[in-house]
């Protein structure tokens, strides 16, 4: 609907050399205004790259944060403080199936998790972030890792299993 909108402006009002520019901004724009009506709550200066960023009504976000694209698949609840920037293709996944049930592979038993991203933290293209995830104060992840369980503040990880090979200094 949003593209759709952004087309018809474009083409009514915007001269030929500035609507690829425009377009983004302005894709940018409404996205922003659906993540905030979405948002359990959201701060002030949130900006999101275009038509890619897709939240629960389980998500909190802070001041400042740069949303390049995300998905977030589940049910859980989802934390990000302040400053949070993120590359493009980031999923977020809150839930898991119950393994441990009756049935094989799994029952109907959805396991919630909290997700937390602190503040200042820079999060890489395609990375793919798994329930109970906590990463810490002012961390990188690097583009393509796979997340899990506990990354510490200003450690620099990457990899599958996503794996601590720095901190910043």
């Amino acid at each position: 609907m949003y593209t759709l909108l952004v087309k018809i402006f474009l083409n009514l009002f915007c001269p030929k050399k500035y609507r690829a520019d425009m377009k983004y901004k302005l894709l940018g724009f409404w996205t922003c205004v659906a993540v905030r009506r979405r948002a359990k709550s959201c701060g002030e200066h949130l900006h999101c790259g275009d038509n890619k960023v897709r939240i629960s009504k389980h998500t909190t976000i802070g001041n400042g944060c740069w949303l390049g694209g995300i998905d977030i698949l589940g049910t859980g609840d989802v934390e990000f403080g302040d400053y949070v920037h993120t590359g493009k293709n980031i999923t977020i996944i809150t839930d898991n199936h119950n393994y441990e049930g009756e049935t094989i592979p799994y029952d109907k038993t959805l396991i919630k998790k909290k997700t937390t991203i602190s503040s200042f933290v820079w999060l890489g293209a395609n990375v793919i972030i798994l329930p109970g995830t906590t990463i810490g104060e002012g961390a990188i992840i690097q583009a393509g890792a796979v997340v899990h369980g506990e990354i510490p503040p200003y450690a620099i990880a990457g990899g599958n299993p996503a794996k601590v090979f720095k901190y910043i200094s």
